[in-house]
């Protein structure tokens, strides 16, 4: 019965049933079965009891338990040191001999992974990254993210680059079509706009004739330079201008010498007669 409920306990915390695999290994463990002291350990943490797994690593069974489980209960008392914000506390539990990079054994990977969390947490940005490279070196099967997570710190956790989604080849087309319109519509505004300003400059330029012609008096009828007495650009002489008054005093001296020519004939012959 004991391997049953193992089972059924390791099964339910895959599952992310945290509550059902406690119960389920408990129980194991009261049978004298495997309680996966880790694994407990994990499921009251991830239940939100932080102090909890603290106390099952202190338990009995923790001192009897194999090389890799014990280092898997280092990690995960050191996650719960991070829950309660004990950050300094996180990194010295698993500052411990296991934690080489020169083994090749499969928990250590993890070991440095979870040693670098520990020191990011603790805001030492470039110890965390040398541990996250020394977790990604010796993750041959590349079961973590170690790697991008030692770029991600070293370039800054606010600037990390993103890979731009690929576009299909017929959105790009309609982005395409898009801007085309778009630009024949801002094409044609710009040519109204500027029929418009033509026809108020235009518009503007006969409000000034007209205001010009105004001030100046003008009727709008062009002079005759014959009227003025204006020299001929052409030929360079002045028109003549005829003088009524001088038209009519000839006339009168035309009529005067008529009119004294009877009288003189009257005076000789009346002169005669008195002779």
């Amino acid at each position: 019965m004991a391997i049953v409920r193992e089972a059924a306990g390791l099964a339910a915390y895959h599952a992310g049933e945290w509550a059902e695999a406690l119960s389920e290994l408990r129980a194991s463990r009261r049978m004298g079965g495997d309680g996966h002291l880790p694994v407990m350990a994990d499921a009251e943490r991830a239940l939100g009891r932080p102090e909890r797994a603290i106390e099952l690593s202190r338990s009995p069974e923790a001192r009897d338990l194999s090389t890799e489980d014990a280092v898997e209960l280092l990690i995960v008392v050191s996650g719960a040191r991070r829950d309660l914000g004990e950050y300094d506390a996180a990194v010295v539990g698993l500052q411990v001999p296991a934690l080489d990079a020169s083994r090749d054994d499969p928990w250590v990977p993890r070991l440095f992974y979870a040693y670098a969390e520990a020191l990011q947490a603790a805001g030492r940005t470039d110890d965390a990254v040398r541990a996250f490279l020394e977790a990604a070196r010796t993750d041959v099967e590349g079961e973590t993210d170690a790697e991008e997570r030692a770029i991600m710190l070293g370039v800054g956790e606010t600037a990390v680059a993103v890979d731009p989604e690929p576009v299909d080849a017929a959105e790009a087309a309609d982005v395409d079509d898009l801007a085309a319109d778009d630009d024949a519509d801002d094409l044609e505004a710009d040519a109204a706009d500027g029929e418009e300003a033509a026809v108020a400059t235009d518009a503007d330029a006969e409000d000034t004739a007209v205001a010009s012609d105004a001030v100046s008096g003008d009727d709008g009828l062009a002079e005759d330079p014959a009227e003025e007495g204006e020299v001929d650009l052409a030929t360079g002489e002045a028109d003549e201008v005829e003088d009524p008054a001088a038209d009519g005093g000839d006339a009168d001296d035309e009529d005067a010498a008529a009119a004294a020519g009877p009288a003189r004939e009257d005076a000789a012959s009346g002169t005669g007669s008195a002779g």
